[in-house]
């Protein structure tokens, strides 16, 4: 008191002295040294200025015996530096605290014993991806007629006019190949930083005393590490504390069974293991390439990725439509051959080009290698080398959009079959919830006292509660000073029990662990629904056994319960209804009921804490609100044919409650069904079958459960969407067509057997991977049906010239130039749309629909027919019309022909719509290819003459080329008011053949 009037005093007259005596400080910092911390503060600067020491190390990480510490399991090594703790201290580390954690730390750490990171394989330059793209065997044929031709034309004509038919098709050649190895090299290194972004995965490690979450790849020697189930242990260490760990050493051993790990016995944990069980610290003693998981990795390349179902698909048409354009270039090829050699094919003089009376060898052969270099040149067109860049393109784009929107792609084909999914089976917690855990009721035995509860019910029975939400837990309360709140860690519901223990019990978790020993412990997973922790107080040696988990789990073992006195009661049938109404409540008010109960036990260890005879403390009620936009996303859902099915571990009323809320489960549903996990484990297969169709809810359900569910809907014929987020899950993530895991609560395990990791653990971004999926097929279809128009139109073109006229109408520069435009550049339009609503107003795809629909064949076709018939038309009819030389003639084809697919390149955007220009100014992509495309063409044909051989047209030649073009437009919107069946014309003929 003394004190606090002094400072009043001291306060008032320096405020009426100021223009006196200098301003002092609004107050006074006291720092307080406890005596136990002294060994955490030895590193403190004498000048008191709070400046860190650097770490000492007195180990060496040359040090051959300390290097080989975990990957030769050197227990004598372990035991000689003091077991975990004193391999802390050789570290400059605290098996406690932890590294201290600032900067400067870290990285002498990381100059002394390396990264955690292991050398990747080194990617392909630029020129690998030309060289790549020029060993098309078709090109390098090519390359031979040019070089010929450039022998022959400098030999006829001289070096002056001789070179440009030669120099024209290289140009070409390595222009496509060079515009190919830039969009190849563009994704490559795309998908390599995806791949990096899927690696880099989250860890919980303890710096300075406090918890925080750090990328593996900043993982450093010294560091305390905080396993739990389902995790990967991120590099080589040793067991420092926890109980009942075990870990999957398979991915090393091969051995599938799991490995205890103790402090004595097997103290040892090898980077890359998984922990399938318990909980517990290891301190880190090597990283990167010093573990064996590390050597292992840098030894291996990177295979290239596999090709996808979609991209063998199209491999397969590719190989076909390549198979008909080689017989047409074969009939080409025989057909100008006879007419050359026959004289039939003539100049623009109307003279034989091939003089029968003078005949010899240079005139032979470079005729014949004209004619075979224009054949060679029909099968470049033909073959749609675009189709498997289109893909390429199209699931690179799709697969960094979804990024963008929280959904990372670990393998491509999982793109292209959410498109296809007809089910989803999806977890509540976390992701059709906020994940945002608070206890907003209390009951002790049937009562519910007034908050604050540590006033409203016995002391005893706050203490028993506090050592049950306190010592029974994975998660953790660090409170760094007497003014900062606490800072509590762990999974959604043990910081929402932390926090309420510390909030409304008064919890002091420093004192409690200080008081406390902890025994034994049965850490919590799916099957059980309930952790138990046994627990020694060190004043008075008394042990006693907690328990806590799901309340009607837990009430069953309960013979006894507390009332807000602290007496405890027998616990008859008639209060055991009581206290399931309680339960039931809670449940229907969509809360999460958790229970606390304990056993004083004779402190004797076995393999089970004794979970019989319990005495309940209470039951405290979590409430978790559905996220807001979960309703709406759902509803997209049902609108899209996909049906969502509600798999939880809740109470079967909370279920449904959420359900409800959430849209799953609605009054118009009436074949609905909820179900909880024991009722389908005991029915028949068959039964099994005939109602999962009609499945919304299963609750309390075991991992076990969800996967049979799955394999049950594929037997149905459905394309199944899994999302999990623990080890328990891996199964039926693995079994489901597409496996979604959580990123934020998800474990190592269900990020592994995962094809998409969810990165904000919400359902809407589970809708938005169906979107982009059936996005990535849509744009596939659009480019096939685009690129199929220009190969029918060529082939039909070509071939039809070369029989009438022994010409063919475009030269070999100019079929390359339309390839150009019809595989990189059109891949690049059509590849890159943006999902839009209308794609979910449709039912699912399906994996077997086929590749080319019929209302894609109509519109093909009706694009295909139009444009030969006009270039036709020029071909015979051209010059008498317009009144223009074959040369000028031949130029207004090519530039009809161009200027079709350009305008045709807006009717592909569409299939089945008749507004193709919906969303176009959307997609800068898109209009970018086109003006690129037509600015390109206009130099083409004005400026570049020699090399494209072609010469320049007037105003009323374009204006005639381009309203040529323009007819695409309302043939496409005309032909799509044609119906087409669903059915394709296999289906029919099969049908009626059966019939």
């Amino acid at each position: 008191m003394n004190v606090i009037r002094t400072c009043h005093r001291l306060a008032r007259l320096s405020i009426l002295s100021t223009g006196i005596l200098p301003r002092s400080p609004s107050y006074v910092a006291i720092k307080i040294h406890h005596d136990t911390d002294s060994d955490a503060d030895a590193d403190a600067d004498s000048s008191g200025n709070g400046t860190s020491k650097a770490a000492v190390f007195s180990v060496a990480a040359d040090d051959e015996s300390f290097k080989g510490l975990v990957k030769e399991k050197r227990e004598d090594c372990f035991h000689r530096l003091g077991g975990g703790g004193g391999i802390a201290a050789v570290l400059g580390s605290n098996a406690e605290r932890g590294i201290r954690g600032d900067p400067g730390d870290v990285g002498r750490r990381r100059e002394a014993f390396g990264v955690n990171t292991h050398p990747k394989p080194r990617p392909k330059r630029f020129l690998s991806h030309v060289w790549e793209a020029l060993s098309d065997v078709f090109l390098i044929v090519l390359l031979v007629c040019a070089v010929v031709s450039l022998g022959f034309g400098i030999k006829e004509h001289g070096l002056k006019d001789g070179w440009y038919d030669g120099v024209s098709i290289f140009l070409a050649v390595f222009l496509v190949s060079a515009v190919s190895a830039v969009s190849n090299h563009s994704q490559a290194k795309r998908f390599a930083k995806l791949a990096s972004e899927s690696d880099n995965v989250s860890v919980t490690v303890v710096r300075n005393a406090r918890r925080q979450e750090v990328s593996i790849f900043e993982l450093v020697v010294g560091d305390v590490v905080v396993l739990k189930i389902g995790d990967g242990v991120p590099a080589d260490g040793v067991f420092l504390e926890g109980h009942g760990l075990q870990v999957d050493e398979s991915s090393m051993t091969g051995e599938p069974h799991p490995v205890e790990i103790d402090a004595e016995k097997n103290p040892f944990l090898a980077s890359g293991v998984k922990v399938v069980d318990g909980y517990g610290r290891m301190l880190v003693t090597a990283v990167g390439t010093d573990t064996a998981w590390g050597e292992m990795m840098g030894t291996l390349t990177k295979e290239p990725t596999d090709p996808t179902p979609l991209q063998e698909r199209l491999e397969r048409l590719t190989s076909a439509i390549g198979k008909i354009g080689v017989v047409v270039a074969v009939l080409v090829f025989i057909v100008l051959t006879a007419r050359h050699f026959t004289g039939s094919t003539k100049d623009e003089q109307g003279k034989p080009i091939f003089d029968k009376g003078r005949v010899t060898f240079n005139a032979v052969f470079s005729g014949l290698v004209g004619i075979f270099q224009q054949a060679v040149t029909i099968i470049v067109v033909a073959i749609p080398e675009g189709l498997p860049l289109a893909v390429t393109l199209t699931l690179a784009f799709s697969m960094k959009r979804m990024v963008r929107e929280h959904a990372l792609v670990r393998r491509l084909s999982a793109c292209e079959t959410m498109g296809s999914v007809t089910a989803i089976c999806t977890d509540k917690t976390g992701t059709l919830t906020l994940n945002q855990m608070k206890v907003t009721e209390f009951w002790v035995g049937t009562e519910q006292p007034k908050a604050p509860v540590a006033r409203a019910v016995a002391g005893s029975v706050v203490g028993l509660l506090c050592q049950g939400a306190g010592l029974n837990t994975t998660g953790s309360v660090y409170k760094p000073d007497n003014v900062s709140p606490p800072e509590i860690s762990g999974s959604p519901t043990e910081k929402a029990l932390l926090s309420w223990a510390v909030e409304e019990l008064g919890m002091d978790a420093h004192a409690l662990k200080r008081s406390c020993e902890v025994v034994q412990v049965e850490a919590f997973n799916s099957d059980k629904k309930r952790s138990g922790v046994m627990v020694r107080d060190k004043a008075t040696g008394a042990v006693t056994a907690h328990w806590k988990g799901a309340a009607e789990m837990v009430l069953v073992n309960c013979s006894m319960y507390v009332d807000a006195d602290g007496a405890a009661r027998q616990l008859g049938a008639e209060q055991r209804r009581s206290l399931q109404k309680v339960i039931n409540d809670m449940a229907a008010g969509s809360l999460r009921c958790i229970a606390f109960a304990y056993k004083q036990t004779n402190g004797e260890q076995s393999s089970k804490i004794d979970d019989e005879g319990l005495t309940l403390l209470g039951f405290v009620g979590l409430k978790d609100p559905c996220r807001p936009e979960v309703k709406a996303a759902i509803e997209a859902c049902k609108k899209a044919g996909v049906a969502v099915k509600m798999v939880t571990g809740d109470n079967i009323l909370t279920a449904r409650a959420i359900a409800n809320e959430c849209g799953i489960v609605s009054g118009n549903d009436p074949e609905g069904i909820v179900i909880e996990g024991h009722e389908f484990r005991a029915m028949s297969p068959e039964q099994q079958l005939e109602i999962v169709d009609r499945i919304r809810v299963m609750a309390r359900s075991l991992p076990l459960d969800k996967l049979v569910l799955v394999q049950r809907l594929k037997q149905k014929g459905h394309v199944v969407a899994v999302t999990g987020d623990g080890t328990n899950d891996a199964p039926a993530l693995k079994e489901a067509d597409v496996g979604l895991s959580m990123g934020v609560q998800g474990t190592e395990v269900a990020k592994e057997s995962s094809d998409i990791i969810i990165l904000n653990d919400n359902f809407d971004t589970v809708v938005t991977a169906t979107r982009w999926g059936r996005c990535v097929f849509n744009n596939i279809q659009k480019f096939i049906q685009f690129q199929l128009t220009v190969n029918v139109a060529a082939l039909v073109i070509n071939f039809v010239s070369a029989i009438t006229t022994g010409k063919m109408p475009l030269s070999t520069v100019q079929l390359l130039w339309v390839n150009l435009i019809m595989d990189t550049m059109g891949a690049l339009a059509l590849a890159t749309d943006t999902p839009t609503k209308a794609l979910m107003d449709r039912p699912p795809i399906g994996r077997t629909a086929p590749l080319i629909s019929n209302a894609m064949w109509r519109n093909l076709m009706a694009q295909a027919v139009f444009q030969i018939a006009v270039l036709l038309a020029l071909q015979y009819r051209g010059r008498d019309v317009f009144g223009t030389d074959d040369k000028a003639n031949g130029t207004m084809i090519f530039n009809a022909f161009v200027l079709c697919q350009v305008f045709n390149e807006f009717n592909a955007r569409e299939i089945e719509k008749k507004n193709v220009f919906a969303g176009m100014l959307k997609n800068r992509m898109f209009l970018a290819i086109i003006a690129v495309t037509l600015a390109l063409q206009v130099v083409m044909v004005e400026v570049l003459t020699r090399f494209a051989g072609t010469t320049r047209l007037g105003l009323g030649q374009w204006g005639v080329c381009l309203a040529i073009a323009a007819m695409s437009w309302p043939i496409g919107w005309a032909v799509k008011f044609i119906p087409v069946p669903d059915r394709t014309l296999h289906q029919i003929l099969t049908s009626r053949k059966l019939s």
